[in-house]
């Protein structure tokens, strides 16, 4: 075999040498970024309090996602657990979670002393399985996180349809969809709350911060009031009447957010023409199942684009020799996340760790199995978002070594 139909990974030529032809950078600034936080300096009001930064960022960001309040604060893991807080979820209540998600949709739920009850996912959107969610509510449950994973959102319909039923709260962790809509509604003002990250990963990027939005003014001022150390917008400075904290965020991360934020539209628009194509070269090969397409899906953010891997259209190789694979032949991707009730923290109980709450029930993590979660942290494929902003060559080369890898091994 020659070197350039070798695999890299076998001492071959690689499809792209990042070297030489390095992805494109992330962030994307320039001088309009420089500009933001020259003037937060320069003015001396780098405190939410004082300035205007974070008010006007608030009020845009409210706008761009369809929702009339935002509340921005420290980062989006904080932002569910104030998402919780002004939603009265505590001590014995149950919040009903999807396993396949980022640690903190979960840990912010023992983080105000509730209950994470998990419930499996679907295959083919990696998303929560909506028709598994009646079966887990309790007399305990409170609340039901939804995640939109990797930008696509959940299916909102049925998981609204069985919230209002049940007369449980929903809390949308659009942490990976900003921009993301679902029948035109941009995910996060579809529930009663929505949490957002702008931490350094994110479409939508300062570094670290975080935003909580709402259509519902009562909710949306509980949750200002927790991010303001229990203040309350009409109250006086030193009056604290709910348990909060300073989840405030400074003048500096909401000047980058608002620069960053005029960019977001055709950042979107180009992630979705790339991924569009690159699914549109994949779709029918053998050994890759695309997450299925869904005409109620408005926009799709594209945080990351995810394929599930079956090595018996690739002659039996393993799941880890492709990512190896493709890691070498210059695509950036990784396996991405494990079943988080198998993280020790869900599991300090049967460790005789030390435990959370223990006025609701007792759920041993450790004997949980939910299949479709197991099998998707064993098969799927995550590719950035950032490989998504480049051009059509750019996209032509994760075709290339996914068809090269595919001949090598036949």
């Amino acid at each position: 075999m020659s070197s350039a139909k070798q695999l890299a990974v076998d001492g071959g030529i690689p499809v792209r040498d990042v070297e030489k032809q390095p992805w494109l950078k992330w962030p994307i600034y320039d001088e309009n970024e420089e500009k933001a936080l020259l003037e937060v300096l320069h003015s001396g009001k780098w405190w939410y309090v004082e300035g205007h930064q974070g008010k006007d960022f608030e009020k845009e960001f409210a706008e761009f996602q369809n929702a009339k309040f935002a509340v921005a604060c420290t980062n989006g893991s904080a932002a569910i657990e104030i998402a919780l807080r002004a939603l009265g979820v505590g001590c014995g209540d149950e919040v009903i979670v999807p396993p396949y998600t980022f640690i903190a949709t979960a840990s912010a739920v023992l983080a105000v002393s509730a209950t994470p009850v998990f419930i499996d996912i679907q295959g083919d959107t990696l998303n929560i399985d909506p028709e598994l969610i009646e079966a887990a509510i309790t007399p305990r449950t409170k609340a039901i996180i939804p995640v939109h994973i990797a930008g696509r959102p959940a299916e909102m319909d049925r998981i609204m349809e069985v919230a209002r039923k049940h007369n449980l709260f929903v809390v949308e962790d659009a942490a990976q969809s900003v921009g993301a809509a679902w029948n035109g509604i941009k995910v996060g003002s579809i529930g009663d709350l929505g949490t957002f990250s702008l931490q350094a990963s994110k479409n939508l990027n300062a570094g670290e911060g975080g935003l909580i939005v709402s259509n519902n003014e009562e909710y949306a001022d509980a949750a200002w009031s927790v991010t303001h150390v229990g203040r309350v917008r009409s109250g006086r400075w030193y009056e604290h009447r709910v348990l909060g904290s300073n989840y405030r965020m400074t003048e500096f991360q909401s000047a980058i957010a608002r620069s960053q934020l005029r960019r977001l539209p055709d950042q979107t628009e180009q992630r979705d023409v790339n991924a569009r194509y690159i699914r549109s070269q994949l779709k029918d090969f053998p050994g890759l199942e695309l997450p299925k397409e869904d005409p109620r899906i408005t926009t799709h953010a594209n945080h990351i684009f995810t394929l599930r891997y079956n090595q018996q259209g690739f002659s039996g190789h393993t799941y880890p020799e492709f990512v190896k694979a493709l890691v070498a032949e210059g695509i950036p991707s990784s396996s991405g996340y494990v079943p988080l009730y198998k993280e020790a923290v869900f599991n300090r109980l049967e460790q005789g760790s030390g435990s959370w709450c223990q006025a609701g029930r007792k759920v041993e993590y450790s004997k949980l199995s939910l299949p479709v979660c197991e099998a998707v942290c064993q098969d799927t494929i995550w590719i950035s978002h950032v490989l998504l902003l480049g051009t059509k060559s750019d996209a032509d080369s994760v075709v290339e070594a996914i068809s090269k890898i595919s001949c090598a091994w036949k």
